[in-house]
């Protein structure tokens, strides 16, 4: 059974970072989703009507104006930006089991000094964090870090996560956006999405198992991370 789990995790990582790449062609917005039917979409819609996250949005717009107006909220934008960092939670996991079986972290197994460190070298009680966790730590405040101030003062045309006065917001993508290669906001979606579910995937597979989260991701990946 965990071999299993593990294998599916490992087929929607793979899947999930595929189609952004066939092939390069500039990212476009998608405003009507209307002109992609396929029958996974009608067999959903049957059941769970598409106007769900129309309905969603409105009433969020209603209770919440001034959020809405920025574009906060259940959006689009908001989703992506969540895929977003499920997509790089997956590149930090691989490069971390990397940097472990490489040993590429020096001294991992030692404290941090408390003399030097203060109580940033205590992780609770009189316990020192190691070395390797305070690296790896420091390198997710510096990704957070990053991640804030792309959000508040993007760069040139890159995507924003708040909205222009004036702005409106995309059209939601639905349960089955269309499928396009390339690198198209259509392809990001479906990447974070896979993204999202894989990590699920991992988190309930290691705790109903009780298998670290690394040795879940090295058993999808064949024995190649660890």
């Amino acid at each position: 059974m965990k071999a299993f789990v593990a294998t599916v995790v490992a087929a929607l990582a793979c899947l999930g970072t595929t189609s952004a790449f066939i092939n390069h062609t500039p990212i476009k917005n998608v405003v009507s989703r209307s002109s992609s039917l396929h029958t996974p979409t009608m067999i959903v819609d049957k059941f769970f009507p598409a106007e769900t996250f129309e309905t969603a949005m409105a009433q969020w717009a209603e209770e919440n104006p001034d959020f809405a107006e920025i574009g906060w909220g259940p959006t689009p934008l908001a989703e992506r930006w969540n895929g977003r960092h499920a997509m790089f939670g997956w590149v930090a996991l691989i490069l971390t089991g990397f940097a472990q079986s490489h040993n590429l972290i020096p001294n991992p197994e030692a404290a941090l000094d408390l003399k030097e460190w203060g109580t940033l070298a205590i992780i609770s009680g009189t316990k020192t964090i190691t070395n390797e966790r305070a690296v790896i730590l420091l390198a997710h405040v510096h990704a957070l870090v990053w991640s804030v101030m792309a959000t508040f003062a993007p760069l040139g045309k890159a995507d924003k996560l708040f909205l222009e006065k004036g702005e409106e917001m995309e059209a939601p993508a639905g349960y089955f956006p269309p499928f396009s290669t390339g690198l198209t906001r259509d392809a990001e979606m479906w990447n974070g999405r896979m993204a999202m579910l894989g990590l699920i995937v991992v988190v309930l597979n290691s705790a109903i198992t009780g298998t670290p989260i690394l040795k879940v991701i090295d058993g999808g990946l064949g024995g190649l991370l660890l």
